[in-house]
């Protein structure tokens, strides 16, 4: 059986897109082949990095691109899941070409977290936890 072909984008790819393609990879990398990309690549975000390794997931590693590059690329995919937020009036890129579905989950964005460290960490666990919890009701709908 052939892989659905799944792209999250948000504006710098430097956290929630990069968390939901992990979770992703994590819960169902069997049925789905997984991208993240952003509108202005950023650096990746450390607190995205921290909260994903104490679930046990490493995105250390991973890398920050552009959609522009995966369109020039050609590559197409059968859902585009958008993930800025909604609230701070963030322009979510949107991604050209043939799609099967675009999809937006709003969640905000751990770059503009204010507080101590310990503050922004905690805002960005729920953030992390939104998203694994928005990935898992996606994936019990695509069953029914």
């Amino acid at each position: 059986m052939e892989k659905l072909k799944v792209l999250f984008v948000c504006v710098h790819n430097s956290a929630r897109s990069q968390m939901a393609e992990a979770f992703l990879k994590h819960i169902a990398s069997d049925r789905f082949e997984v991208k993240s990309a952003g509108l202005e690549p950023g650096e990746l975000n450390p607190l995205a990095v921290d909260v994903m390794k104490e679930v046990g997931i490493d995105i250390s590693k991973n890398t920050t691109k552009s959609v522009f590059d995966l369109y020039k690329k050609g590559e197409l995919f059968s859902y585009v899941i958008t993930v800025c937020d909604e609230a701070s009036a963030e322009q979510c890129p949107v991604f050209p070409g043939l799609l099967s579905k675009t999809i937006h989950w709003s969640f905000e964005d751990p770059s503009s977290f204010t507080g101590t460290y310990e503050e922004k960490l905690e805002k960005t666990r729920q953030v992390r936890d939104a998203i694994k919890e928005k990935i898992n009701k996606w994936l019990n709908e695509l069953k029914t």
